[in-house]
């Protein structure tokens, strides 16, 4: 299959399924890296920091970077810019679809049962989507599963300085609610280019 077909397919299925914003898109993401080799598993926890980072939604920011890969993999820059301009619109375009039918028969739904709990149905669904994503992230930043398997020592299964990061941060998180993120980024980056993690 044409690799840039496939970008717009596997894409739009994600915009199409992906509810709940752009942690509820790592979970295909995943599977992505695991089907193609527009992306690596192992620089998703880094890709997925670069995204936070940076602005605009984690889903778009990841759809243009794999289009990117994808496309400069198959015809050079131009393939590239391709690549990550046709996975972007992918991903959006079910959301432009969507809200259009929607805002055609809004006032019509507006007040039916149906919908509510369609709506109520939906919101435990994210809930798995985006526990499930928290666990790759945590799994790929803080475990050390290859090095687990090999000796079967538990104290090999974690990452200690990861772990140590993660308890601090969580911490802080919990004590400063109303701390912005980017006071949190910054301080982890440092800390992991200090301590090479």
């Amino acid at each position: 299959m044409n690799v840039f077909l496939a970008l717009m397919l596997e894409f739009f299925k994600i915009g199409l399924f992906a509810i709940g914003g752009g942690l509820a898109t790592l979970p295909f993401l995943y599977e992505i890296a695991n089907k193609y080799d527009w992306l690596d598993v192992s620089v998703m926890s880094d890709m997925i920091a670069v995204s936070e980072s940076t602005p605009g939604p984690i889903g778009v920011n990841m759809a243009t970077y794999c289009g990117y890969n994808a496309g400069f993999s198959e015809a050079g820059v131009a393939g590239g810019i391709a690549g990550g301009i046709l996975s972007t619109f992918a991903l959006v375009l079910p959301s432009v679809i969507i809200v259009i039918i929607v805002s055609k028969v809004l006032e019509r739904f507006k007040n039916s049962t149906l919908v509510d709990n369609a709506f109520k149905g939906l919101r435990p669904a994210v809930c798995g989507l985006i526990a499930a994503a928290c666990y790759d992230v945590f799994k790929s930043a803080c475990l050390e599963t290859e090095l687990f398997k090999e000796s079967d020592n538990l104290s090999k299964l974690f990452d200690i300085k990861a772990l140590i990061l993660f308890v601090i941060l969580f911490l802080l998180t919990r004590k400063f609610k109303k701390i912005h993120p980017i006071f949190i980024i910054i301080p982890a980056a440092i800390v992991g280019i200090l301590f090479k993690m």
